[in-house]
């Protein structure tokens, strides 16, 4: 090694003064008691470099790659050290480096697990930090983390027979713990549904049986059908196109299973003409009855995208279903089987109906007020309630109104609409005693109008109408038994005293009136 010369201008002598070496990193930062171990500090001020400790005791080794790097041959030691360069700009500060243990290995579960891999094996010991390999024989893991110094979890690669598990790490590798591969089992097939389908394929077939776990193909005769793996007992395959009858197999790690029949004929597509009910609620979980032809071996009905909560195939011509949850709208239903995906009927998702408003909200205790109902999702109306008792009648006028003659009743009652879309929130009607008269004062005045009458009763508050006869006149409510009211003019005689409120027409008292004398 040289040492650099110090250069300067002018007429006196020059001195550079090196700067201190600096060690930012170290790889790897920990090694093997033993030594040995390679490694990389990088850094600045590498010049010249005339030692390179791990605490005290100099590397067995060093090359200077460059200013900013050093590669150091690791002595033996023990614990954690110091590691540090000197030049001649002085000694660098210390970056820790660690005398790790051999990894040990002490335990391992599960011990077993399938040839195709994918197990995730538990490995408990000791110094097992900053591991860099766990193999299963002579093949890496798919995956493995360090989980602590005393544990690992490693995901089991492809394999066979029983193989040694290892872990290596700083310190070296661990002893082996055996791990066994299981040999893969054979597929076996116990039953295809539906066992036919159209020779142009595309119908999804359920096979059921046992050791699908893993499985690589399934085959339709020689021709492969996409598939799914549902579980070690179930697939779900499209049939692809075809003819007569072929046998279905499943291949997976173990082998082919045996083969059942599957027969391609010219199955009818299903047809459907109707649905009843054609609405129901947003929510879902109405009953329809659809009706068609060709429904027999129907594997499935949707309601637009989304397929039905159940179903059941009454005959070849009907099919109950249980509705699932929709948005507020049309969608087409329609039924899925052997020969393909029919024709849709119309199905109307319905939002729930709300009320705004009943006008008059007041009626008699007899019932028969004309009442109009205002607000939301109104059309379809299978019922309207007043409280628990249905409307004497009503008629759905559009989406937002309905006109319904009230019951009899009593007190306050909780108006309600029920369409496929469910039941309203409830609008308030007040059934209303008819009012009574008891007397007047006076009970006669003069031919000309004028008399202030006071009329004594019950039910008197809602008053909404006065009548001498079949004169109205003008009139004033004091309290609930007490109104007063100007007698109109008229001919002598008496005349017949009425009021009328919400709750009806009470009953009459006679007003006399008498010509002065003179008249």
């Amino acid at each position: 090694m040289s040492t650099p010369r110090a250069t300067g201008t002018g007429t006196g002598p020059s001195t550079a003064v090196a700067s201190p070496p600096v060690i930012s990193s170290v790889t790897p930062a920990a090694g093997s008691p033993g030594g040995g171990t390679l490694v990389t500090l990088t850094g600045s001020n590498f010049i010249q470099p005339s030692a390179v400790r791990f605490g005290p005791i100099l590397a067995t080794s060093f090359t200077v790659v460059s200013a900013t790097q050093i590669t150091a041959v690791a002595p033996p030691g023990n614990g954690t050290v110091q590691i540090t360069v000197t030049t001649q700009g002085g000694t660098s500060n210390g970056v820790a480096y660690s005398y790790a243990g051999a990894p040990a290995l002490t335990g391992i579960f599960p011990t077993t697990g399938p040839a195709s891999g994918g197990t995730v094996v538990t490995l408990t010991g000791t110094n097992l930090l900053g591991a860099t390999a766990v193999r299963f024989g002579a093949a890496n893991a798919t995956s493995f983390t360090v989980v602590s110094a005393t544990q690992i979890t490693a995901v089991a690669p492809p394999g066979s027979g029983t193989v040694q598990v290892t872990v290596t790490g700083p310190g070296g590798t661990s002893n082996g713990l055996a791990y066994s591969y299981m040999a893969a089992p054979v597929p076996v097939l116990s039953g295809v549904s539906p066992g036919q389908g159209p020779p142009a394929g595309g119908n999804t077939v359920t096979l059921t049986g046992s050791g699908f776990t893993g499985a690589t193909a399934v085959r339709f005769g020689s021709a492969s059908a996409s598939f799914t793996v549902v579980s070690a007992t179930q697939i779900t395959a499209v049939a692809p196109p075809g003819s007569g009858t072929v046998q279905v197999t499943v291949t997976g790690p173990g082998g082919t299973s045996n083969g059942l029949a599957y027969s391609y004929v010219a199955v009818p597509v299903p047809a459907l003409t109707s649905v009843s009910p054609g609405q129901g609620p947003l929510v879902g979980g109405n009953t329809v009855t659809l009706t068609g032809s060709d429904l027999t071996g129907v594997t499935g009905v949707t309601f637009g995208s989304a397929p039905a909560t159940s179903f059941t195939v009454a005959s070849a011509t009907q099919i109950t279903a249980v509705a699932p949850p929709g948005a507020a709208g049309p969608v087409q239903i329609t039924v899925t089987g052997p020969g393909g995906t029919s024709n849709g009927v119309t199905y109307f998702y319905v939002g729930v109906p709300t009320l705004t408003g009943a006008a008059p909200a007041l009626g008699p205790l007899t019932g028969g007020t004309t009442v109009v109902l205002t607000g939301t999702n109104l059309l379809g109306a299978t019922a309207v309630r007043f409280g628990a008792t249905p409307a004497a009648s009503f008629t759905v006028d559009s989406a937002t109104q309905i006109t319904a003659v009230a019951p009899p009743g009593s007190g306050t009652a909780q108006i309600t609409v029920v369409t496929p879309g469910g039941t309203s929130n409830g609008v308030p009607y007040t059934y209303v005693v008819a009012p009574s008269l008891t007397s007047l004062s006076p009970t006669q005045g003069p031919l000309d109008a004028g008399t202030t009458v006071t009329l004594f009763g019950s039910g008197l508050t809602m008053t909404s109408t006065v009548l001498f006869g079949t004169t109205p006149t003008s009139f004033t409510v004091v309290s609930d038994t007490w109104a007063t009211a100007i007698a109109p003019s008229g001919a002598a005689g008496p005349v017949n005293v009425r009021v009328t409120t919400p709750g009806g027409t009470s009953n009459s008292l006679v007003y006399t009136r008498v010509a002065e004398p003179g008249i």
